[in-house]
């Protein structure tokens, strides 16, 4: 997501989930670290939401607001935090990237698909 200097804006990502994995997926986001939650904050993200469709496979939709002017900063911060890439390395063992080349969230490219917001209301 190449982006430098922008302000507020909404991002949607989406992947697939192990279907094995899905109760513990859901055990680990009931209960997120506190350093996580921490950085996602300081990483100027909002009204941050992960949503789960079981069919046909299942896949994981994330939606939040960016409200920052630097986003590729706030993020190479987020990916630099020792408690950030342990939970992702968890994660990432429950998850299925959809992006061709994908190993992890810490390494390019992407982890999570990237989507393009084609209608929003207020």
């Amino acid at each position: 997501m190449a982006s430098t200097n922008q302000g507020p804006r909404r991002i949607g990502q989406w992947l697939y989930l192990k279907e094995e994995h899905i109760e513990e997926y859901k055990k680990c986001h009931a209960a997120v670290w506190p350093e996580v939650l921490e950085q996602i904050k300081d990483s100027n993200i909002r009204d941050y939401s992960i949503f789960l469709s079981l069919s046909p496979r299942p896949t994981l939709f994330a939606s939040f607001k960016y409200v920052g002017n630097r986003f590729d900063e706030d993020m190479a911060r987020m990916a630099a935090n020792p408690k950030i890439q342990e939970w992702w390395k968890m994660t990432d063992g429950l998850q299925e990237s959809p992006v061709p080349g994908a190993v992890g969230s810490a390494t390019g490219p992407g982890w999570w698909g990237q989507t393009e917001e084609v209608f929003y209301v207020e």
